[in-house]
């Protein structure tokens, strides 16, 4: 029998998962999402979120709350009669007595492996902080910051290629089939919980745009991985020529030389221990392009450097 489910969803990694669960007949009673926010080239328009769009294409039922705290709030959630809440970074957070409705529970898509990267950048920082591999953890919420029971994991490793928003299309993917492959043991009983270790707990903070700034006396590797997990957004940054480049992938390479140093003119830069090539990047107010395109129109070459 397929389960009556409000998702709750807001930006494009949310929608795959409701698409999923749609697939597989469960029938979404309503959807969840934030707000519509100005946007559009004048910063005027207002855009409605990934998931507002899918919702809307489905048919079904569509609310954007600025708050579950109120009673009416409340009775409005009560009253779809869900026997399960599915959540994927709806960017709110959601009382005990919302979590309580639900006849089964709420459960939570994390894009980290748990208890490891708690909060809001859990792709960002595990790229940032050199993790070796990542993952989706499906867990039932309590009140806590992702401090639920888990239930299904999925792992994946993180490569030196990889940047955020590669890891963020993966994982996204990746947590579809596994929420759906949860529901579906929720439905006939058999999905296992398991409390979180206390051991390993790390939280990932939101990205503030004053981390951007590239430091240049750092280790390749850490540069490689800086850049790789701001990538695209905000974007690592360094100054050429007294302007601002965001640098969005690049590679490790061989060479030395005073920190930001270009080392030739396939912009090879020289990084504290090692170096880095870049591979793609973009101008203020550019479009991004490829290292090739870009050496086009500004030749880099020593002895120039990247403060």
């Amino acid at each position: 029998m397929p389960l009556r489910l409000i998702f709750m969803g807001t930006p494009d990694f949310s929608v795959p998962t409701l698409l999923e669960l749609v697939a597989h007949g469960h029938e979404i009673v309503a959807v969840y999402t934030r707000a519509p926010k100005p946007g559009g080239r004048r910063g005027l328009q207002l855009q409605p979120t990934p998931v507002e769009e899918a919702a809307r294409k489905l048919g079904v039922p569509m609310l954007t709350p600025k708050t579950l705290k109120t009673e009416e709030a409340l009775q409005e959630f009560r009253a779809f009669d869900a026997d399960a809440a599915v959540v994927v970074a709806y960017g709110m957070i959601l009382p005990q007595a919302i979590l309580d409705a639900p006849k089964l529970g709420c459960y939570n898509l994390h894009a980290s492996l748990l208890p490891r990267w708690r909060g809001a950048a859990p792709i960002n920082r595990a790229i940032m902080a050199g993790d070796a591999e990542s993952g989706v953890m499906v867990m039932k919420m309590d009140v806590g910051l992702d401090t639920g029971d888990v239930a299904m994991a999925e792992r994946l490793p993180i490569t030196d290629t990889m940047t955020a928003v590669d890891l963020h299309d993966r994982l996204s993917r990746l947590g579809a089939d596994l929420m759906v492959r949860a529901m579906a043991a929720l439905d006939r009983g058999g999905l296992q919980l398991k409390k979180q270790s206390e051991d390993g707990v790390t939280y990932a903070a939101k990205i503030d745009k004053a981390e951007a700034r590239i430091d240049w006396s750092k280790p390749a590797h850490e540069v490689l991985r800086h850049i790789h997990g701001l990538s695209p957004f905000p974007g690592a940054w360094a100054e050429l020529e007294n302007a601002r480049v965001k640098i969005l992938r690049c590679e490790l390479a061989k060479g030395s030389g005073a920190p930001g140093e270009v080392l030739d003119e396939q912009l090879t830069i020289a990084c504290g221990e090692g170096a880095i090539r870049i591979l793609e990047l973009q101008r203020e107010g550019k479009a991004r392009m490829q290292a090739v395109e870009f050496l086009r129109g500004v030749p880099v070459k020593p002895p120039m450097r990247l403060a």
